[in-house]
């Protein structure tokens, strides 16, 4: 995992996205951010769980599948199951120790 400052996301209403292997974070301080960096290291082991490329294909295929059904892209975003599974522990910080592989499918 490697932690990049990136000004691109200034302009967007994100603080972090992972790219694998990539977590960019809008603001250097956010790097800081223990519990951003833990939702966001959710996703880099959801990644390497689904071989990466599947992982982009299952994320927006759900993403847009949400927007039909909530015509709302908010709603859409935080019900995708990676995005549930992430929100639901990126608080407890020793989550991926204990985490069972492909989780996330308990989010569906």
């Amino acid at each position: 995992m490697v932690i990049v400052c990136q000004r691109l996301l200034k302009n967007m209403k994100i603080s972090g996205i992972t790219l694998f292997p990539f977590i960019f974070v809008q603001r250097k301080e956010d790097s800081k951010n223990k519990i951003l960096i833990n939702h966001e290291t959710i996703h880099i082991r959801q990644q390497l769980e689904l071989l990466i490329v599947p992982f982009y294909i299952w994320y927006l295929s759900e993403y847009y599948l949400k927007y039909l059904k909530y015509r709302n892209p908010q709603l859409a975003y935080r019900n995708i199951s990676f995005e549930r599974e992430a929100y639901a522990n990126d608080q407890n910080l020793d989550y991926l120790k204990k985490r069972k592989f492909w989780s996330f499918i308990n989010y569906l």
